[in-house]
């Protein structure tokens, strides 16, 4: 008679034997960046939906949704009398007028909103510079806090700085262009030292870019099991045109393939079935799946027992699983994993910082994998920069985040102890939302 550890035996072995993972990972990132509403995206998308055809051997299915779409135009910051600096424009910042936008700037250092709050009648008027930060660390304030804090005390224009030496200027989103937008641009750790210097001086600020209306495509297939419950495998497919979003995330969408492609002649035979979402427009503040999420009906949800999210998880060879704190989810984790004698780390703190958030904003038990957590001097610091390129990325590190996704969604598709639903509105409460 097979076993559960015959099975998973069974699918760790075609993982570690297949060179497609390599393959997959290797045409994603000569995509490009993948930033959503580019060429990019589109030949990402068209490569998937017959790949995925292929891994599953099940329909795909494509479901567009509208949002408000933005094309990134030049940015640069100036000190008076000094040619113009650099910078890169933050998704959707809001454009300055031609002339560009003159202000005095202020330096406050991490930029948190406590620093915001101590500053108040300094930042007012002024042109905010705050530094980026590890993103993967159990302190990390978010760009996006710092940029929100800004804006609330009356800041006319936000410029975040690379932590890093290396000339690499950062991105990420800011706001969503709305009314009480302000803009804001990425720069360089050597850019940043350079206005650092001239703090308290006026400095001017260009950006641009066209805002359009837009459609975006989520991805999905779905490998039925016994039951209707299901659990869903998600990654996003989308990134920044600075550079081939190597780790984030054309990593984890090759995992997930690998899963998938290893699971689909088995899930048939398990209580739960098993679908594949990869989402775009993450790095627009979640939006794919965002969207997503809150078009189903709640029955539509009910029938989803949790998601797996992966989402940079290689660049280093030590991966974590953010639960978030969710009920029950840490200690699934450590069960799923011990048969197969893998283990990862767990930290238990909310992380709002890929999908698996719009998962837990509904009740749903969720996790992010990750590579690199509480790693500053690992791979994972160059993401949202030039540097997230595919060297930076090894064979082996993508397998062990695919054994370790394979292992977590067979659990959790047999596991009749798997962490149970909660209410949306303490799903929220968890979130932050």
């Amino acid at each position: 008679m097979t076993t559960m550890a015959d099975i998973l035996r069974s699918v760790l072995g075609r993982i570690w034997a297949s060179s497609r993972i390599g393959d997959d990972f290797a045409t994603l990132s000569a995509c490009g960046g993948r930033f959503a509403g580019t060429e990019s995206e589109a030949r990402a998308r068209e490569f998937l939906a017959g790949r995925i055809a292929e891994a599953t051997g099940a329909a795909v299915t494509c479901r567009p949704f509208s949002y408000r779409g933005w094309t990134r135009g030049p940015a640069s910051i100036a000190v008076a009398g000094k040619p113009p600096l650099p910078a890169v424009g933050l998704v959707r910042t809001p454009g300055t007028p031609p002339h560009g936008l003159s202000a005095p700037l202020i330096d406050l250092g991490r930029g948190t909103p406590d620093d915001m709050a101590r500053a108040a009648a300094a930042v007012r008027g002024a042109i905010v510079l705050v530094r980026h930060e590890f993103m993967m660390g159990t302190d990390h304030v978010h760009r996006r806090r710092k940029y929100d804090a800004a804006r609330a005390a009356g800041a006319r224009g936000f410029v975040i700085a690379f932590h890093e030496p290396g000339c690499l200027a950062v991105t990420g989103s800011s706001g969503d262009g709305g009314p009480g937008h302000i803009p804001a641009v990425g720069v360089s750790h050597e850019t940043g030292a350079l206005l650092s210097a001239h703090a308290g001086q006026d400095v001017t600020l260009h950006t641009s870019g066209t805002f359009t209306d837009a459609v975006a495509e989520n991805l999905f297939a779905a490998i039925p099991g016994r039951h209707e419950k299901r659990i869903v495998l998600s990654a996003h497919y989308d990134g920044h045109d600075l550079a081939a979003s190597a780790i984030d995330n054309a990593s984890g969408v090759a995992a997930a393939m690998a899963v998938v492609e290893a699971l689909s002649e088995v899930v048939p035979t398990l209580p739960c079935g098993l679908e594949l979402a990869l989402f775009t427009a993450e790095e627009w503040a979640l939006i794919g799946s965002r969207v997503h999420l809150d078009m189903l009906s709640a029955r539509q949800r009910a029938e989803i027992a949790c998601n797996i999210n992966l989402d940079s998880v290689a660049g280093d060879a030590t991966l974590t699983a953010i639960t978030g704190g969710f009920p029950g989810v840490a200690e699934f984790v450590r069960r799923a994993l011990e048969p197969a004698g893998l283990a990862v780390g767990l930290h238990q703190g909310f992380m709002a910082n890929s999908d698996h958030a719009n998962f837990v904003r509904h009740g749903i038990p969720a996790l992010r994998v990750c590579a690199g957590f509480a790693k500053p001097d690992s791979n994972l610091r160059f993401l949202l920069t030039a540097a997230d390129t595919p060297d930076k990325v090894r064979l082996t590190e993508l397998k062990t985040a695919a054994s370790v996704a394979a292992a977590l969604v067979l659990a959790a598709c047999t596991d009749p102890a798997l962490p149970a639903p909660i209410q949306a509105e303490e799903g929220r409460r968890i979130a932050g939302f």
